[in-house]
């Protein structure tokens, strides 16, 4: 039996960069502190792509591609924050095209 294509769906072709991109320009649109290390080459392994803060809410935010995986420092930083206080996501293309990052800024 051939293999039939999967259906394309929207950011299927979504890199990290324009994910980032587009997800700090709405949260800066929403009043957010947006922080990305810029080069991590010296920095601790795993540390989450983006902290956002705003009044009384700090976001720790993972960004990956539709199929992009954790590393294992990201699963450890990752689980890490998830037991303090603070937001933790790890958000893809879909996360955007669905609304979900739009709802969690706003």
């Amino acid at each position: 039996m051939p293999r039939t294509k999967r259906e394309r769906r929207p950011g299927d072709d979504m890199t990290e960069k324009k994910l980032q991109g587009t997800v700090v320009e709405l949260a800066q649109l929403t009043g957010w502190l947006c922080y990305h290390t810029y080069s991590s080459r010296r920095s601790e392994p795993g540390f989450p792509d983006l902290t956002l803060v705003r009044r009384d809410r700090v976001v720790f935010v993972e960004l990956k591609t539709r199929t992009g995986r954790l590393r294992p420092a990201q699963i450890q930083w990752v689980e890490a924050l998830r037991a303090t206080a603070a937001e933790v996501y790890v958000w893809r293309p879909e996360h955007w095209f669905d609304g979900t990052i739009e709802r969690c800024l706003r």
